[in-house]
């Protein structure tokens, strides 16, 4: 397990300043295929052989974001399941997204 995925989401109550540069790329080595729009927030797409195999996926995305109270947008199609998150409190990105990710890496 890597140590994001250890961690846990801590709700964001605004005010802190979104993950950017150094940071951000640090963060970004932790989680295999992720990709930083504009840092602002991450996204990768997941491959599957079917609709099945990808709805699959997509339940378990939503209960590790149950879990964690960190819900991403979740882009569902047949074999694939395109993934994306930030913190909507400050508009950008947090640990917390990077903990998701890592998370979510491990399914």
């Amino acid at each position: 397990m890597s140590e994001l995925a250890s961690k846990t989401c801590v709700p964001c109550r605004g005010g802190v300043p979104p993950v950017k540069g150094k940071e951000l790329a640090g963060f970004l080595k932790q989680v295999s295929g992720w990709k930083a729009i504009n840092e602002h927030h991450l996204t990768k797409t997941f491959a599957f052989p079917d609709f099945k195999q990808a709805l699959a996926f997509v339940n378990k995305v939503g209960a590790i974001a149950e879990e964690q109270g960190h819900h991403p947008d979740i882009l569902l199609t047949w074999g694939k399941a395109e993934v994306t998150t930030w913190t909507h409190k400050i508009d950008g990105l947090t640990e917390s997204d990077f903990i998701l990710a890592a998370k979510i890496d491990q399914l």
